[in-house]
């Protein structure tokens, strides 16, 4: 991977960061491989097998391993054998670093053409993914990323998982494709992929933002986004759902050639948008 891109003043990766009140918040790692044709056998094999690796690793307290695709309709036809991805949530910034070592980052560096990694720091978090709130409480959801508490500024991340109901499904997936390709033009997007625990059904998205405001404007402000906003409650869409919104507090490797927090370039790997509320406030 290329060099670590740090936005919290650290000289490297998995910093020690504490909210003022002595409380730690969780250190969450977003990876996304990408890998040659040839490869995809091997990353299919890679998604059974670490499932059981991931279990092992000392701090990890969740994780899920998860295919991508373009999101224009949360169908099979969206999936992109040839972008994977992990999203991790850490005890303490030793067991992240550790993870490098592991076999199965070792597995992934030796099949994947191109790695990018990012950490976050969560800043509010709504629902429950599989059961559980990961990334926190939603009544610790304010917590800061950084020693003083004051207010992040900078880059921020949304991630949104959703479970259908089945007999809503076909509803959603109309109401996907005039969001997912409004998200293309909304300003202040750096990148975005769409991300799945399964081609259909268990679905999600992992965007990257110029700061809070963009996101905010773009979940708000955009006519397609606030109008399948207004339907979810409605329409009863989902089983299960999670919103959740992040510090950036770095990152390193490549998408498509770039370094996405700091290098200009298409915006999106996956096309997403279809989510409720990626941007509660703190």
């Amino acid at each position: 991977m290329t060099g670590w891109t740090d936005l919290t003043g650290r000289d490297q990766p998995a910093g020690t960061e504490q909210r003022s009140d002595g409380i730690r918040p969780p250190l969450v790692t977003f990876d996304l491989w990408t890998v040659a044709g040839r490869g995809v056998p091997g990353a299919v094999l890679r998604m059974a097998l670490d499932r059981v690796h991931l279990r092992r690793l000392p701090g990890l307290t969740f994780a899920k391993l998860l295919g991508t695709g373009d999101g224009r309709t949360f169908t099979v036809r969206d999936a992109d054998p040839r972008r994977w991805a992990l999203l991790c949530v850490w005890a303490d910034p030793r067991s992240a670093l550790a993870f490098e070592q592991s076999a199965t980052a070792r597995a992934w560096n030796r099949l994947a053409t191109q790695r990018w990694r990012t950490e976050l720091r969560p800043l509010s978090s709504r629902g429950r993914w599989s059961g559980r709130q990961p990334f926190g409480s939603d009544e610790l959801s304010g917590a800061r990323p950084t020693a003083t508490g004051v207010p992040w500024v900078g880059p921020v991340a949304a991630v949104t998982r959703a479970r259908l109901v089945p007999r809503r499904a076909l509803s959603f997936w109309r109401a996907v494709p005039p969001v997912s390709a409004d998200l293309a033009a909304a300003p202040g997007l750096r990148f975005a992929a769409g991300i799945g625990e399964a081609p259909v059904g268990l679905q999600g998205t992992f965007s990257l933002w110029d700061d809070a405001r963009s996101l905010r404007a773009f979940a708000y402000g955009r006519p397609a986004h606030a109008a399948v906003v207004r339907r979810t409650g409605k329409e009863g869409w989902y089983a299960e759902e999670l919103f959740a919104r992040f510090a950036v507090l770095g990152a390193r490797g490549s998408v498509d050639g770039r370094e996405p927090l700091t290098q200009p370039g298409p915006q999106l790997a996956g096309q997403r948008g279809h989510c409720r509320d990626p941007a509660d406030p703190d």
